[in-house]
């Protein structure tokens, strides 16, 4: 076999990228910029179309967002009587108070052996009315009727409220929670 030698070029490396520059010319940086600005503008808009579908599943399902407010209608409910109802999956207890039952949570208002103190008019918008959430201040039961204070009994763990859901007796150290309401007219209320 015969070898046959290739009378290459030697190529100065400088002189090559010196004469690679001038033949560049305007346009192809233009080329350059535009597609380097296209691809980023593709990445970003590719990473929020993926990002998406995650940040969407952190939003609050349709049947939770109809039930962020509810309208209650009164006017089934006798005085002295009491209702449950379902707000965001909490019960809720609606009270129709007597004047009795009104004169005595008023007479508790100055009570200095409550362990949160806060008078029946700050807990209610018509005095007639108490709304509060069914769910014990202590650690979440729900409390039955009963109590030494006319108003509720909690079963776990024997926390009392009076018919202001203010706490008088048991573990618990807050009061039952008034959700936000308001009265659209005198027999009906939006909770939420």
């Amino acid at each position: 076999m015969s070898e046959t030698k290739l009378n290459t070029p030697k190529i100065n490396v400088e002189t090559y990228n010196d004469e690679a520059d001038k033949n560049r010319s305007l346009e192809d940086h233009t080329k350059r910029d535009f597609l380097v600005k296209a691809t980023a503008a593709a990445s970003a808009v590719g990473a929020v179309a993926a990002a998406y579908p995650f940040i969407s599943t952190l939003q609050p399902a349709s049947n939770v967002k109809a039930l962020a407010s509810i309208e209650v209608d009164l006017s089934d409910i006798e005085e002295g009587d009491g209702k449950v109802i379902l707000w965001r999956g909490k019960p809720v207890f609606i009270r129709h108070r007597t004047a009795e039952e009104i004169a005595k949570v008023k007479q508790d208002d100055t009570n200095t052996e409550l362990k949160d103190p806060q008078k029946d008019s700050d807990r209610v918008k018509n005095e007639k009315w108490l709304i509060v959430l069914a769910v014990c201040t202590h650690l979440g039961c729900v409390p039955n009727n009963g109590g030494n204070f006319d108003g509720w009994l909690c079963p776990c763990h024997g926390s009392q409220f009076d018919l202001s859901g203010r706490v008088r007796k048991g573990p618990a150290s807050a009061n039952l929670e008034v959700p936000p309401y308001e009265f659209i007219s005198d027999t009906l209320i939006k909770i939420g």
